[in-house]
């Protein structure tokens, strides 16, 4: 870590290319997943993580702190969805003929959801957390009045380690090696330079799909046009 902060001072304003791919395997072999899809248009994206830290005592002092860390809560504000699309991540059967969403018994699948954040600089950050599962949605209408107000579909989405390991999967700061590990997602900042987000939306990208840019500048990539959620 560099003794001082390269970077300019910015805060977060702007998210956009919210992805979503359905995870077809999680072993210690492989990890692989379907093509990712243009999930919605997104208005906001919040992350919390339950964490703990306790002091353990000897000698009447505390002399250990034992810390844990628990599933991810993404919080994700979105216009409301396509019914094909809503369907899929709640585990709801879709009847394509009619345009029909039958609330039935529910079959949930994990999937990964990918998506990149603005900096008030103008620079991106790009996400892509590996596995989880969606809750069920939280809508609201009401009636019409002489107002302005609308409303939109909020989604939780709880986010877990693989199974797989990785090979980057924790960085060792004595070795200076990278060592395997299971992960949540990742997080690629272009301010740095190093990375090509040039075809970033195309897979699902985990910590050993990212590669160190090419001689030609990388350009930042937005949303795909939209595809069927199978």
């Amino acid at each position: 870590m560099d003794k001082e902060i390269k970077q300019e001072v910015f805060e977060y304003r702007g998210v956009d290319s919210l992805y979503l791919a359905k995870v077809l395997k999680d072993t210690a072999e492989e990890f692989t997943c379907d093509e990712p899809v243009h999930f919605a248009y997104v208005a906001e994206v919040g992350k919390t993580t339950d964490s703990s830290s306790e002091p353990h005592y000897y000698d009447n002092k505390p002399m250990i702190v034992v810390s844990s860390e628990s599933d991810d809560k993404i919080t994700i504000v979105i216009a409301p969805p396509e019914l094909e699309r809503l369907s899929a991540i709640t585990g709801k059967s879709f009847d394509p003929e009619t345009g029909m969403m039958v609330e039935g018994p529910s079959k949930n699948d994990y999937w990964a959801i990918m998506y990149r954040t603005k900096g008030t600089d103008g620079a991106w950050r790009y996400v892509s957390r590996l596995k989880g599962r969606f809750g069920t949605p939280e809508e609201s209408t009401k009636t019409e009045d002489d107002g302005t107000e609308t409303t939109n579909t909020s989604v939780e989405f709880t986010g877990i380690y693989t199974t797989h390991e990785f090979d980057k999967g924790r960085y060792n700061d004595t070795t200076k090696k990278w060592e395997k590990g299971s992960a949540k997602g990742i997080v690629v900042d272009e301010r740095y330079g190093k990375a090509d987000v040039s075809t970033f939306f195309e897979k699902v990208q985990t910590p050993d799909t990212i590669k160190a840019t090419t001689a030609s500048e990388p350009q930042t990539q937005s949303a795909k046009s939209s595809k069927s959620v199978n």
